[in-house]
């Protein structure tokens, strides 16, 4: 038995012994990556630490799919494999393909995939993690808005924020370059590095430009950005962009302005680039908008890209910035279908 240990142990793929009256007999190295809380041996039940509520008090497992698939293998020469949906002790789903062989007088199950499913796992996780970073569905102020936020991979590259600073509601939407996991793990530092005690936008993003050097990255990697503070006892917008999208200022008289400003990315392009903050006075009635460029080059079978003026034309027939969001989804959805880009928006009832 120690050889077999020694082999088993050697092999990346997840592997577990199972000797009389199902007693676990061991679990190499990979299979234990799965389960970090299990004691190794014993029952199945100390091995994967599952919360199953099904499962006897006394740990026998008597409704635990693993011990009833060793059981099928034990009626059936030692041969059986299963797609398995374990829980764990921290109330997640854990996918498991096991094959279960003959290995003398004990039953070996090997997990088929288990690279993937770690992966998958973790995938999971971390869009858990990006949920999780998102504003609330209501923020803080009195400034009502909404948003939508759709990736076109398991993880985005957009971030939206709103929150409030000194008593006034502020937004930060950035889009990182790239998709998909690098793009996230971008995100989050965007989230992590921007400054929302700070008041001025520009200060804001002036910081976020000095701590992105510290990344060394190479030019391939930068960050767009749009950033607002709504001052609503002076009803006017302090705004700062780097790179990014112009906003949209829909007036109540139906007139859309874009607030337009020249500046550079969050990059290593121009480190010292220095950010100044500037100003819009708005009108109670009106709208502000902000979105990434997903939306507006979000293109169709025929290769039309969704544009600027169609989104012009939905905000000029909505009259909240909810019914603006979700007349925006349903087009973009009828529009394009799938979609090649993160598509992120927010819309402000001023």
């Amino acid at each position: 038995m120690d050889l077999y240990k020694q082999i088993l142990n050697s092999i990346p793929t997840g592997a577990i012994v199972l000797g009389k009256n199902m007693r676990v007999k061991f679990c190499n190295r990979a299979f234990l990556a799965y389960f970090p809380k299990s004691r190794g041996k014993g029952t199945l039940k100390d091995v994967t630490g599952c919360s199953e509520p099904l499962c006897s008090n006394r740990g026998k497992c008597a409704f635990c799919p693993l011990r009833m698939l060793f059981a099928e293998a034990a009626e059936n020469g030692g041969h059986a494999f299963r797609k398995l949906m374990l829980l764990s002790p921290e109330g997640e789903n854990i996918p498991l393909q096991i094959k279960v062989s003959p290995l003398g007088k004990y039953l070996l199950g090997v997990v088929d995939g288990s690279y993937q499913s770690e992966i998958a796992r973790e995938m999971h996780s971390a869009q858990d993690i990006q949920q999780r970073l998102l504003p609330p569905a209501k923020g803080p102020g009195n400034v009502s808005y909404s948003f939508m936020f759709i990736p076109c991979r398991e993880i985005g590259g957009d971030l939206p924020d709103v929150y409030e600073t000194g008593g006034e509601t502020a937004a930060l939407l950035a889009d990182v370059s790239g998709k998909g996991i690098s793009a996230g793990m971008l995100s989050a530092f965007v989230k992590a590095g921007w400054d929302r005690s700070e008041p001025s936008p520009a200060k804001a993003l002036r910081g976020l430009n000095l701590k992105f050097q510290e990344l060394n990255l190479d030019e391939r990697s930068y960050v767009t950005a749009a950033a607002v503070k709504i001052e609503k006892n002076l009803s006017r917008i302090r705004y700062c962009m780097a790179g990014h999208n112009a906003p949209l200022l829909l007036k109540s008289e139906n007139r859309i302005d874009e607030i337009v400003m020249s500046a550079p990315p969050v990059s290593n392009w121009m480190p010292d680039f220095g950010y100044e903050d500037r100003f819009l006075s708005y009108q109670k009635g009106d709208m502000l908008v902000m979105l990434t460029d997903g939306v507006t080059e979000c293109r169709n079978e025929k290769g039309e890209q969704f544009s600027l003026e169609r989104v012009e034309t939905i905000l000029q027939k909505s009259y909240s910035a909810e019914k603006f969001i979700g007349k925006l989804r349903q087009s973009l959805e009828e529009f394009c279908g799938k979609f090649d880009d993160d598509l992120t928006a927010i819309a402000f009832d001023l």
